[in-house]
């Protein structure tokens, strides 16, 4: 056993995850990975996702099954893959070298610094593992491996995790970078020690990646590429599981699954599967409390980092997103790992491969609440935003009116949005209307949960605000062009969108000490907004 050679660090640390109460059970995809090995010949995988989407994880359980560090049997016996036809063939039978790539010594200042710790730990484990064959410290890694290799017909697997954190680190050059890759070529490409390798990262390969490097890959990101789809981030079904035991272990649940759908729900695999966001799903339950885990984890301004470049052409996409539509735009499989984001393709496909968006049938959209609100923010807070900042601070303004029946201010609020000179605001269709009328009420996100085309009744309401607190008011929004707010009201009314305050089956019941119906419409002759409030 040593630091990097069959390590006791990933069967401890996966050992540690499957003790935990809501551990989700992904071994199934052991099989998955050795078949494609053995039967398909692909000895070099790199699996990309967003980070804390279970990259680390899964590393680990690949290190712990296939790794002589331990007798993991006590943990994977209980698990799937006891059933899989490769258990007992594979379980603790190869040697592992398992890299994490994030860690870095300490006072760590160069790029040299980095990757000798890594070859220079590499050849002390091979050096007590295989006493009988000299190892050259002097010597490149790849050519110790080598010469293990010629005397005892041993291979390695190679685990790595986080293989891109060298393109995140302050110290490493441009050219430190190309060096690094010359590195992992020479230690894996082409070589007859090499079993397979198995590794994770944030970001694709190719681009950085000039030609010939590390071509021998096979990328699997969560977009374009179906297998492995589902073995990331958690499904619907393993939500189910996960809240019933939430039900079972905690005395006054506070979540509902239809938060946690709408919380942490909304990414899309390239198979068009609905998948929850891991570690916001887990925390949520383990605290008994919805938050924003995901977006906390990282930096406060990572939005905006993106869009601070184009932010005059991706504004009013932002406001339509916002209101919960889609953007088309072609994926960029590459761009997110340039620095240099200028397009609008190039920004969207960096943000999808962080997880700030997800992509489905052509179009970019918000996932779920949780970055929603991050969004939000951004429109709230950045001054840069323009317009769109004026608009979203005069949320404030408009919500209030609404709630005391001003419908004079309401009127001129919206009149201000429409003399704003952008294409979403020529409210062409009730879609343009229905984004510029979310993005006037934005601030009302601070204190009701806010839905679109929310089932009501016998039929769908434009915006329907769910109250917060018991003693607050519910708000039912209808949008008409065309035609007068109060047909928008009677549309209210015959169709008993009230009744959804009542709540479903299932759900915690909806509170609120009266409904206000608020009818909003807009004349495209006159280019006048007319507004009707009513307590229901």
């Amino acid at each position: 056993m040593g630091r990097y050679l069959n390590s006791l660090i990933p069967f401890e640390a996966y050992k540690q995850i499957a003790g935990t109460r809501f551990f989700v059970d992904k071994t199934e995809i052991l099989q998955e990975i050795l078949e494609t090995v053995e039967l398909d010949g692909q000895r070099y995988l790199c699996i990309t996702r967003p980070r804390r989407f279970g990259k680390s994880v899964m590393a680990d359980m690949v290190g712990a099954f296939l790794g002589k560090a331990a007798d993991s049997s006590g943990i994977f016996d209980k698990l799937a893959v006891a059933e899989s036809t490769i258990y007992k063939t594979h379980l603790g039978q190869h040697n592992v070298i398992f890299m994490d790539l994030s860690r870095v010594p300490r006072g760590c200042s160069s790029y040299a610094q980095y990757i000798d710790r890594i070859q220079d730990g590499i050849d002390r484990d091979l050096a007590e593992a295989y006493p009988e064959v000299e190892i050259d410290v002097a010597a490149p890694l790849w050519d110790n491996l080598l010469t293990i290799f010629e005397k005892t017909k041993e291979k390695f697997v190679f685990v790595i995790d986080e293989w891109d954190a060298p393109f995140h680190m302050s110290f490493i050059s441009g050219e430190d970078q190309q060096a690094y890759l010359a590195f992992l070529k020479s230690l894996l490409k082409d070589q007859v020690y090499v079993g397979f390798t198995y590794m994770t990262g944030v970001l694709p390969i190719a681009k950085y990646s000039s030609g010939s490097e590390l071509n021998m890959f096979v990328e699997y990101d969560m977009t374009v590429m179906e297998r492995f789809s589902d073995r990331f981030g958690f499904m619907e079904k393993e939500v189910d599981q996960l809240f019933d035991t939430y039900l079972k272990i905690t005395k006054r649940p506070k979540v509902t699954r239809e938060e946690l759908r709408m919380w942490y729900d909304g990414y899309h695999t390239a198979s068009g599967e609905r998948m929850y966001n891991p570690r916001s799903v887990v925390c949520a339950l383990a605290n008994n409390q919805l938050a924003d885990y995901w977006t906390s984890s990282g930096p406060y301004d990572e939005i905006f980092f993106y869009v601070k470049n184009d932010i005059e052409d991706i504004r009013d996409d932002l406001v339509l997103m916002v209101a919960g539509e889609g953007i088309e735009t072609e994926i960029r499989k590459y761009a997110a790992a340039s620095m240099e984001l200028e397009t609008k393709e190039e920004i969207y496909s960096a943000m999808v491969i962080y997880g700030l968006l997800t992509y489905m049938d052509g179009k970019v959209f918000i996932p779920n609440k949780e970055l929603m609100d991050k969004f939000q923010e951004l429109l709230m807070d950045k001054e840069s935003m323009g317009y769109v900042h004026r608009l979203a601070n005069e949320s404030r303004r408009m919500l209030s009116a609404t709630l005391q029946g001003d419908t004079e201010t309401m009127a001129e609020i919206l009149e201000f949005a429409h003399n704003t000179e952008s294409p979403i605001f020529s409210y062409n269709s009730e879609i343009e209307l229905s984004a510029v009328v979310n993005l006037v009420y934005l601030a009302a996100r601070d204190r009701y949960r806010v839905e679109r085309e929310d089932k009501a009744g016998v039929g769908y309401v434009d915006f329907i605000f769910y109250p917060e607190y018991k003693d607050m008011d519910g708000v039912i929004l209808e949008l008409k062009v065309d035609s007068t707010p109060e047909d928008a009201i009677g549309q209210i009314k015959d169709k008993g969108y009230a009744l959804r305050f009542k709540g479903k089956m299932g759900e915690r019941q909806k509170y609120s000490k009266r409904v206000i119906a608020v009818g909003i419409s807009y004349d495209k002759k006159t280019k006048k907004h007319a507004c009707k409030v009513e307590m229901l």
